[in-house]
């Protein structure tokens, strides 16, 4: 039987770029990945706990699968995603699993098809399509797998060659499986990395209750702005003590400022204090951004900044199931006048590394490149989320080469949860980037031999430099 997915996928049908993307994609295809931003569990490389069955690992987790499910009318609760009042859910795998399957031709056409074709073909070994008729086949098949010591956490991160992966947690996050892990003696090199927003942004919830905890474990008195900058600086370190080498700030926009230091603290007074105005808090998520930056040039950690996501957009939702549930969509995002006041204070420090992100393709070439194109400090990161996906990373590459080039680029991230895709999501990238490279030596506009460095340095290379890893 044939396989579920093709040797020459995302490759041109024919003619000489087929066969230079073959040779691009057969020198690269092996090398190890480096996933320098994701959000995989570090619970799992340090308890190294079987995964428990095929749906709460391939399902539930997954807001690509459950928002799909959800647009065509599957309750949330049949596919056992937790509510938050611990209100009665599926809680049978397999029931969950079948629904799924009995679904999956929703998929057609999507990255989420890709990454799971190639998950059921090249880790599970199952080359019949999933659907309601093979459901209970491919649930026994996976099932049986996973209690395998060979399909434990451990064992897959060396199977999948992960040279390193980088999890994320909050400031407040004590890193106690990160320390579970370095104490243990297992040489998989996993990272973590500082994600402050539940203490930068007055619209997260809890905001004060977080600031108090955040002087807590620091040692630092978060009721004045100083100490409050140092809190920020000690817990920073911490991390970078479990290996840390970025940060990553998820903001609703890109929008900086860089005021007075007397300007600052006032606000920062009027926040402490519980201001409601919109444009004070606003402009202290703005100022904090700036001085994240202004840190990363201190300490050497690169930042990250993931801006444009309508968190949470369905408030039903986010009430009834929390965080993460499919309903974050993509807003239109400016850069060059809102990140002006950060590039004007850091932006041309040649030793600071920003990566920049999008959700606003429109951008790439009208700003994000030409920004990337000429200020030292800036990087592109790559077509992220709702753009990772053949036609995202297509676009991304024909909108920023000709203005930022390639190494003004940090390769690929997979910026995952489900961590049984993270080989399928690489090879896509890689494919899709040896299918632009074999265009552009199809087209006498790049050598060969270049073409080849070149495919290494996006596989692998660029990542593992821009990170500092």
């Amino acid at each position: 039987m044939a396989g579920l997915t093709d040797p020459d996928l995302l490759f041109a049908a024919e003619g000489r770029a087929l066969s230079i993307a073959r040779d691009l994609h057969a020198g690269i295809k092996d090398l190890p990945i480096i996933s320098p931003h994701g959000h995989t569990d570090p619970r799992w490389y340090a308890l190294n706990e079987p995964f428990p069955d095929p749906a709460q690992l391939l399902v539930v987790p997954d807001h690509y699968i459950v928002r799909m499910l959800f647009s065509q009318g599957v309750r949330l609760e049949d596919l056992g995603v937790p509510t938050l009042d611990g209100s009665p859910v599926e809680t049978d795998p397999r029931a969950i699993w079948r629904r799924f399957a009995e679904h999956y031709y929703l998929f057609r056409g999507t990255p989420t098809r890709l990454w799971l074709d190639h998950v059921l073909e090249h880790l599970f070994g199952i080359e019949e399509p999933l659907n309601a008729d093979t459901a209970s086949r491919h649930y026994d098949t996976i099932a049986a797998l996973l209690q395998r010591d060979d399909y434990r956490p451990r064992a897959l991160f060396e199977r999948f060659n992960i040279e390193v992966i980088a999890t994320t947690e909050g400031a407040l996050d004590d890193l106690q499986w990160h320390k579970t892990i370095r104490d243990s003696g297992w040489q998989g090199r996993v990272v973590t990395a500082y994600r402050p927003d539940a203490v930068v942004d007055p619209d997260f919830e809890g905001f004060s209750a977080n600031l108090d905890r955040l002087g807590e474990i620091a040692g630092c008195d978060t009721g004045t702005w100083a100490g409050y900058l140092d809190a920020h600086r000690q817990r920073r370190a911490f991390f970078k003590s479990f290996g840390a080498t970025s940060s990553d700030h998820g903001h609703p926009t890109a929008e900086a400022a860089n005021l007075s230091d007397a300007a600052a603290e006032e606000l920062f007074n009027r926040i402490r204090r519980g201001s409601d105005d919109e444009r004070e808090r606003k402009l202290f998520r703005a100022q904090m951004l700036t001085e994240m930056a202004k840190m990363s040039r201190d300490d050497g950690l690169v930042m990250q900044i993931h801006p444009g996501s309508w968190r949470n957009h369905s408030p039903g939702v986010f009430q009834k199931f929390g965080r993460d549930k499919g309903f974050d969509i993509p807003t239109r995002t400016d850069y060059a006048a809102a990140l002006k006041p950060l590039l004007d204070c850091v932006g041309l420090e040649r030793d600071l590394s920003i990566i920049l992100f999008t959700l606003d393709e429109t951008s790439y070439a009208r700003e994000l490149a030409p920004l990337a194109g000429v200020y030292p400090a800036l990087k592109l990161g790559p077509a992220w989320w709702f753009h990772d996906s053949p036609e995202g990373m297509r676009r991304f590459r024909e909108m920023t080469t000709e203005t930022a080039g390639f190494y003004n680029t940090v390769g690929f991230n997979d910026d995952t949860r489900a961590f049984p895709s993270i080989p399928a999501r690489h090879d896509v990238a890689r494919r899709v980037d040896c299918a632009f490279l074999a265009r552009l030596v199809a087209e006498h506009r790049l050598r060969e031999d270049e073409a080849h460095e070149l495919a290494r340095e996006l596989a692998y290379t660029l990542a593992k430099k821009a990170y500092r890893l």
